[in-house]
């Protein structure tokens, strides 16, 4: 990562402090099915602003694997993680996408606010195939574009069925596994 990539994430994780005094992130995940003993991926986690509440909803018997492909974001959940003394959490740094994730390993895979970001959103998409269990969901934001083009490149990666949507996401069952 660049040295200008690492100032833009840190202005990005003041942004998000800012806009968490206001608002409660982890309650999308309230909207996403996740039941306790479950593994669920946080893709994409960023600095980790719903790795609480995804750690409250599995429960001790369940696992949270914070993933992303910056470095400062995964200090930045195992900062947390100390911090608050959070045990079922395990950070993982993406080198080549997914690969650091077991396969067919995962409940429920979130995305949340970076799929606009995804510069090959077959690839993206086939990668999170790989991790989530065929009685998975992948629940996927737009982010920064519109419905259409999220929706579009669903379709064109022909690994999932878009099961519902609403204004925030849609929500992802995988063929073929």
């Amino acid at each position: 990562m660049s040295k200008g990539y690492d100032t833009f994430y840190k202005l990005m994780v003041l942004t998000y402090k800012v806009q968490d005094l206001f608002s409660k992130p982890g309650d999308t995940l309230l909207q996403f099915d996740i039941c306790e003993g479950q593994t669920v991926v946080d893709y994409g986690c960023g600095p980790g602003r719903y790795i609480n509440k995804a750690s409250e909803l599995v429960g001790e018997n369940g696992k949270v694997i914070a993933a992303d492909i910056n470095q400062v974001a995964i200090k930045n959940v195992i900062k947390r993680i100390r911090s608050e003394n959070i045990k079922n959490v395990v950070p993982i740094l993406l080198k080549d996408g997914s690969e650091n994730i077991e396969e067919s390993s995962a409940d429920v895979v979130y995305a949340l606010d970076m799929f606009h970001q995804i510069d090959k959103p077959a690839e993206f998409l086939s990668k999170i195939h790989r991790i989530v269990k065929n009685s998975g969901w992948l629940y996927l934001e737009d982010g920064h574009q519109s419905r259409t083009v999220t929706l579009d490149k669903v379709r064109q990666s022909d690994l999932w069925k878009v099961y519902s949507e609403n204004d925030v996401f849609i929500r992802l069952k995988p063929f073929g596994k």
